[in-house]
């Protein structure tokens, strides 16, 4: 009996079984961390395919076992990770679940819990105990200190405490939900903020970015772009098709980006100012925290080239970068007040480091009235931009429209065509996005910190 509070350095016999069905990025994540930590009985395994290849990359690494399959992992296995695809969880869980060793605890990795809990309440024997997770982040993060979803279905407290400490070598901080939650939790910290990237690639030169409301660079977009599309196009694909809440706020992101572009070709001032001031009040008008993230050192530590040195004729404000209407930032608060979302609601809970950067992005564009009026004066009279917003426009409605359609195949399309035109950068461009998530983490951190210093002076 393995003892629900077991570490690493307990001796070989006491240590639980690990089994990690599929070694993609996250599963090869989970693998890294769990055996640098100590666990010495890891077992891991692929599609039948790869089982050579990954018997040579861990051969020489301690505490991983490499298996022909999902059967031999799942039979001596005492907690199990299946880290695979939303789309084929099932057929995956069919195939392996009724192996499952009795008494084992199962979880799954997949971004989106309602085709997973369907796949484990059906497949799995009645004997074992379903204790999922989720990572809320990408691979090339580091997960320390990001959330880790940790839901226990059908399980006792010991099964949750014993899944509590094998993953605590990540280091991450635990947020415990419910399978419905979950995916409530990760529409409204993801669908939107995917929906607005996915849109601007397909016009490539749309600003965001905290830098870019300083600089307006177009290399440093290219960066973000391809950071995002540097990741599997199956993980955005799960979430915006499988989760209906993301499916229903995608379409509503669609929507603003019409009707306020709308707005923008009638010259309507008024209008205009109305709805975005009536967006930033419902969902910012009660923050009295202090903003997410964005210190003047931060922005200048990921921006590239200078600031103009006078602006664009059109913009009332001297020495900022050439006017904009950020569209994009518009549509994303304006989405999320039509839907009633509070997204600070959720932002400690189990924010995404991307959500993290982009309600940042968002709020140091409509806290300030300065910039948010600029935003709005370039939306209504600066023209410069507005072919590249009729593009994001068009882009937007297009992936809502994808989605709708609930292809996969469809989706990778559409994606994979995007994502060749970053290829060339995804190296450099992971790298900057995750020292730039870190700077951000670290940067709450600091914040949180002096916080609590104050509360006890």
């Amino acid at each position: 009996m393995i003892r629900p509070d077991v570490t690493p350095d307990a001796p070989l016999d006491a240590q639980p079984g690990i089994g990690l069905i599929g070694m993609g990025a996250m599963g090869t994540m989970y693998a890294k961390y769990l055996s640098a930590a100590g666990w010495k009985r890891i077992y891991v395994c692929d599609i039948p395919s790869k089982y050579q290849t990954l018997k040579d990359t861990y051969q020489d690494t301690p505490g991983i076992t490499v298996l022909p399959d999902g059967h031999g992992v799942s039979r001596i296995s005492d907690w199990i990770m299946y880290s695979v695809e939303a789309e084929y969880i099932e057929r995956v869980v069919k195939e392996y679940g009724p192996s499952t060793k009795v008494g084992a605890i199962v979880a799954g990795q997949t971004s989106v819990k309602a085709p997973e809990r369907a796949a484990f309440e059906k497949h799995l024997p009645q004997d074992v105990h379903i204790v999922s997770c989720h990572s809320l982040h990408g691979p090339t993060v580091s997960p320390l200190g990001q959330p880790l979803v940790l839901i226990k279905h059908r399980a006792p407290d010991s099964a949750l405490q014993l899944v509590e400490s094998i993953l605590r070598p990540l280091q991450s901080r635990y947020v415990y939900l419910s399978y419905e939650d979950h995916d409530i939790v990760t529409a409204n910290t993801q669908a939107v903020t995917h929906a607005a990237f996915l849109s601007m690639v397909m016009r490539v030169y749309v600003p965001v970015g905290a830098w870019l409301l300083r600089q307006g660079n177009r290399d440093r977009q290219g960066q973000h772009y391809a950071s995002n599309y540097s990741n599997k196009w199956h993980v955005y694909a799960g979430l915006a098709i499988l989760n209906p809440s993301a499916r229903i706020q995608i379409d509503q992101y669609a929507r603003s980006t019409s009707e306020i572009f709308k707005l923008m070709l009638s010259a309507d001032d008024v209008g205009l100012r109305q709805r975005i001031y009536g967006a930033r009040d419902a969902v910012f008008g009660a923050a009295d925290r202090a903003p997410i993230l964005l210190s003047e050192d931060i922005l200048d530590r990921f921006s590239l080239g200078r600031r103009p040195s006078v602006d664009n004729i059109l913009t009332p404000i001297e020495g900022r970068a050439p006017a904009n209407s950020h569209l994009s930032l518009l549509a994303m608060v304006d989405c999320w007040a039509r839907l009633g979302i509070q997204p600070f609601v959720h932002l400690d809970l189990a924010a995404t480091p991307i959500f993290r950067l982009w309600i940042g992005v968002a709020e140091y564009l409509f806290r300030s009235q300065e910039r948010l009026d600029a935003a709005i004066f370039a939306a209504l009279y600066d023209s410069s931009h507005r072919s590249n917003d009729m593009e994001f426009v068009i882009a937007a409605r297009g992936w809502s429209q994808c989605i709708s359609f609930g292809n996969f195949d469809l989706y990778k399309e559409r994606f994979s065509q995007s994502a060749s035109f970053f290829q060339s950068r995804f190296e450099d461009a992971t790298k900057v996005g995750s020292a730039m998530i870190q700077a951000i983490m670290d940067s709450s951190k600091e914040r949180k910190d002096d916080d609590e210093l104050g509360d006890t002076k």
